[in-house]
């Protein structure tokens, strides 16, 4: 989850500060749910779901590798 919602954001162009106002928490608290140490609240998911418009299971759900 943490890289892709990176790179999520990275595309957007948005650093963690400006997410983390969006959503009305710290930074802190942002960057350590983006890293995985703290999970996201229901609410947090679905902003983020409209926010970069993709389906909740793309943003919090591992993605399979492909198998070699």
């Amino acid at each position: 989850m943490q890289i892709y919602l990176y790179q999520l954001r990275k595309e957007k162009g948005i650093t963690q500060k400006e997410l983390a106002q969006k959503l009305g928490i710290s930074e802190t608290a942002y960057r350590q749910k983006e890293k995985g140490q703290r999970a996201f609240t229901q609410d947090e998911m679905f902003f983020l779901r409209s926010f970069f418009d993709k389906p909740l299971q793309d943003i919090f759900l591992p993605r399979k590798s492909p198998k070699r």
